[in-house]
């Protein structure tokens, strides 16, 4: 897993970030990404060059990636919402205490986590 936090997120950044996330060929086969201008040739150069196939989602229409916005919206709502963040440092170590809670702590129903007694009959 990877992340990292920058307040202007620029095609270097992202490009820097995709390679940390993926620096070994994988089974990942696709990248789904809006629109935005910061998505342009570098990062869709380093990502056809891993062998990863990016998918633009249509203009204005962030159903598309449900996932990710579900989990930015899971994040904003679960810990975002109740700190103010004081600087970028502060919201890096944040998200990972959120995300670590998020994949560890926090019960997963589709794990069977939510319940440890014998399940129903």
């Amino acid at each position: 897993m990877h992340f990292n936090v920058t307040a202007h997120p620029r095609a270097d950044w992202i490009s820097q970030q995709l390679r940390e996330a993926f620096p070994m060929p994988g089974p990942y086969q696709y990248v789904i990404m809006d629109r935005d201008a910061k998505f342009g040739d570098k990062v869709l150069t380093f990502l056809r060059s891993s062998g990863i196939q990016p998918v633009r989602t249509s203009v204005r229409s962030p159903w598309q990636n449900g996932t990710a916005e579900r989990w930015v919206g899971t994040a904003r709502r679960g810990c975002f919402d109740h700190v103010i963040a004081l600087n970028e440092r502060h919201v890096r170590r944040l998200a990972g205490e959120f995300i670590s809670y998020y994949n560890r702590g926090r019960p997963h129903s589709s794990l069977g986590s939510w319940n440890s007694g014998p399940t129903p009959s």
